[in-house]
């Protein structure tokens, strides 16, 4: 099975406190109007960190702080193998401008249940709400 490594960022209003956190909803494909955090594929050469702050600007056209890892999740989908490194995020620059996306939220600890989350996405959930205030 193809595996495709990917990034997301976990883009919280303030990294120390975490009372919100940023989910979109795609715009395109498959998965169309399922909720995810932002990010994409590493390119070849790239560290993730670079691929995040890469895809971030393509997709939001946003400056992003890229803090801690919080976990790398593996996810078997039909026809693929993802496995997607996330990080802690903050905007520095920009207004997260939807270029992708069809929809997006600013969520917190009591609403993070309340999208559909895409599959790969949804185990990263309860580690999350463990951080937030």
């Amino acid at each position: 099975m193809k595996t495709i490594k990917v990034v997301a960022a976990i883009i919280c209003d303030n990294m120390k406190e975490k009372n919100k956190i940023f989910a979109t909803a795609r715009g395109y494909g498959e998965f169309k109007g399922g909720w995810e955090f932002p990010g994409g594929k590493v390119e070849a050469g790239e560290t993730p960190q670079q691929a995040l702050a890469r895809e971030i600007m393509e997709e939001l056209d946003t400056e992003i702080k890229i803090g801690e890892w919080v976990d790398t999740i593996e996810y078997d989908y039909p026809s693929f193998h993802l496995s997607m490194d996330c990080f802690w995020a903050e905007v520095t620059k920009g207004h997260l401008e939807l270029k992708e996306a069809e929809a997006a939220k600013w969520l917190t600890k009591d609403q993070l249940d309340s999208v559909a989350w895409l599959p790969a996405d949804i185990s990263l959930i309860n580690t999350i709400g463990k951080y937030m205030k």
